[in-house]
C-alpha cells in the first residue's frame, strides 16, 4: 500500500500519521499554504475554498470544496490546487489579475476562496460567451451561482462580479485547463491513524462490523462542523465517498441514486428527471457544500431540518440499506424514528435512494428561511400532487422543521385526495396543514410562525398553479 499523500499544487505532500479529525485546511496551512482561511468553520463563508480534481465524463473537472470540513486523510491520492497554486505575485492567474485590477480583493481575507471558486467556473468546459447576458450570467457565460457560498464581509460584490464577467476563455496552453482532459486520480485504499477508505462496499461493511462505533463520512459537511465547533472526535472513521457501488445512477424505470454521490453530481446525472429536486438544488446550502455533501449523508444525519427529506417524502422515495447480511429497502416515511434517529442498524450503510416513476404532475419545494440562499430552513415543504379531471387523485406532502423528524402531512393529504382541486378545497386543507407536526420556538422561527407558513405553503402552491394555467 502506497504511503498516504496529497498532490498539492503539483507536488506530492505526505500525510504522515495525520489524525482523522484533522481537516484539509489545517493540513494545508501547516505546509505554509496560508492563503485559504478559516472564517466560519462550518462551510458558510468559503474563505477556505480549494480546488480538487474530480471525475467528469472521460476527463476531470476542477471542483471547489470547503477545505475546513473535509478530513485531510479523505484527500489521499487526490490532486488539490490552492490559491497559491494558481499564480504567483509576479505571474498572476487571469482570475487573480481581474480581481486585483477591478478592486475585488477588498480586505483580502476571503479573496483566495473567491479566486478558487471563480477559477473552477473559469475552467468549466461548458462555459461560453453569450449574446443574452442577465443578472446572473455574464457575457462570457460566467455563472455567478458558481460563487455561492463565498462570503465577502466587505460587501465588495460588484467588483467581484465585474472581475468574473471580464474573464475570457482559458488559453489552450493553460496547464490547469489541459489537466481536465485527463481522468481524475482513481480512488485508492487509505489507512491512517483511525481512518480508512475501503476499496469497495464489501470491505466497507467488513470494517463497520469490526468497528461498530465507527463514524461513516462522505463529504463530511455535517461531521466536519461537529469536529470544528463542538470538538467532536471519532473512535474510527470510514470514508465511503469513493465506493463504486455508492456512485451509480439509474434513470430507467425506478430512479436509483447512489448514496455516495455528491449533490452536484446527482443534479448533473439526473438531468431534470426528478423536477422536484431541481427546485431543491438552488436552495440547498451552497455550491461549495453541494460539491461535498452526499444524498446518503444528508439522510444519514437524520436532521429534522434537512432539505432533501421533505422533497423525497413527496415523491415516495425509499432507501436501500446494505449490510453483510444483505440489502433491505425501507420507505423513507418509515426511516426516521426520532430526533436524529433512524432504522439504520449497526453495520448498515445507505447504499442508494429509489424514486418510483412516473413523477407527480404537480411538484413544488417551498423553503422558508431568513436568507434566500445558503441558509437553514425554518420550514421546508415538498409537494407531489396528481389532479385528474379536476380531482386530486394523489397527494404526498413532506415537511421539515416542524417535528423531531421529517414527516408526511398525512391529515392534509387525506383532506385533498378525492376532492376537487379548487380554492375551497385548498383553503380547508390549508387549515388542516397548519396543525400538522409539533413545531417549536427556536432561533429560526416561532412555533406559531411555522404553523402559519405550513398553511400558506399550500395556498401558495394553488395560486402558482392557477397563474400557470392562465399563462
Amino acid at each position: 500500500m502506497a504511503e498516504p499523500q496529497i498532490v498539492v499544487n503539483g507536488r506530492p505532500r505526505p500525510l504522515g500519521e495525520v489524525p482523522a479529525h484533522t481537516n484539509a485546511l489545517d493540513f494545508l496551512r501547516g505546509l505554509g499554504l496560508t492563503g485559504a482561511k478559516e472564517g466560519c468553520a462550518e462551510g458558510e463563508c468559503g474563505a477556505c475554498a480549494v480546488l480538487v480534481a474530480r471525475p467528469h465524463g472521460a476527463g476531470s473537472r476542477w471542483t471547489p470544496i470547503n477545505s475546513c470540513l473535509v478530513p485531510a486523510a479523505a484527500l489521499d491520492g487526490q490532486e488539490v490546487v490552492t490559491a497559491e497554486g494558481l499564480g504567483a505575485p509576479d505571474a498572476l492567474h487571469p482570475v487573480q489579475h481581474e480581481m486585483a485590477v477591478r478592486g475585488g480583493s477588498q480586505c483580502g481575507y476571503c479573496t483566495p476562496g473567491f479566486v478558487c471558486s471563480m477559477a473552477a467556473e473559469y475552467y468549466r468546459p461548458e462555459r461560453a460567451a453569450t449574446d443574452e447576458p442577465d443578472a446572473e450570467r455574464g457575457p462570457n457565460g460566467f455563472d455567478l451561482h458558481a460563487m455561492g457560498g463565498n462570503l465577502c464581509r466587505c460587501t465588495g460584490y460588484r467588483p467581484i462580479r465585474d472581475a468574473a464577467w471580464a474573464l475570457g476563455a482559458a488559453p489552450d496552453d493553460d496547464a490547469l485547463a489541459a489537466r481536465q482532459r485527463s481522468p481524475a486520480p482513481a480512488p485508492g485504499v487509505t489507512r491512517t491513524a483511525g481512518f480508512a477508505r475501503p476499496v469497495d462496499l464489501a470491505e466497507a461493511l467488513e470494517l463497520l462490523r469490526e468497528h461498530p462505533d465507527a463514524t461513516v463520512v462522505a463529504g463530511a459537511t455535517d461531521w466536519g462542523v461537529e469536529v470544528n465547533l463542538r470538538g467532536r472526535r471519532a473512535a474510527y472513521v470510514v470514508a465511503v465517498d469513493r465506493l463504486p457501488e455508492l456512485r451509480e445512477v439509474s434513470t430507467t424505470g425506478t430512479i436509483e441514486i447512489g448514496g455516495g454521490l455528491t449533490l452536484s453530481e446527482v443534479e448533473a446525472a439526473l438531468g431534470g428527471s426528478i423536477p422536484l429536486l431541481d427546485e431543491v438544488w438552488p436552495q440547498f446550502a451552497s455550491r461549495l457544500i453541494r460539491n461535498g455533501a452526499t444524498i446518503g449523508g444528508n439522510l444519514g444525519t437524520a436532521s429534522p431540518i434537512g432539505d432533501l427529506a421533505p422533497a423525497l417524502l413527496a415523491v415516495e422515495a425509499t432507501v436501500v440499506l446494505s449490510s453483510l447480511d444483505g440489502d433491505r429497502e425501507v420507505p423513507l416515511v418509515d426511516y426516521f424514528t426520532g430526533y436524529r434517529q433512524t432504522v439504520l442498524r449497526p453495520g448498515e450503510l445507505i447504499r442508494s435512494v429509489r424514486v418510483p416513476q412516473p413523477m407527480p404532475a404537480i411538484t413544488a419545494f417551498h423553503k422558508i428561511a431568513k436568507r434566500r440562499y445558503d441558509d437553514i430552513s425554518g420550514v421546508a415543504v415538498g409537494f407531489g400532487i396528481d389532479v385528474v379531471d379536476g380531482t386530486v387523485t394523489r397527494a404526498r406532502i413532506g415537511l421539515g422543521g416542524v417535528a423531531a423528524t421529517p414527516v408526511r402531512a398525512l391529515a392534509t393529504e387525506a383532506g385533498l385526495e378525492g376532492r376537487p382541486w379548487t380554492r375551497e378545497t385548498v383553503e380547508a386543507a390549508a387549515g388542516v396543514m397548519s396543525g400538522e407536526g409539533t413545531p417549536i420556538d427556536d432561533q429560526r422561527a416561532s412555533a406559531a410562525y411555522r404553523s402559519a407558513m405550513l398553511g400558506n405553503a399550500l395556498r401558495k402552491l394553488w395560486f402558482e398553479q392557477e397563474l400557470e394555467a392562465i399563462r
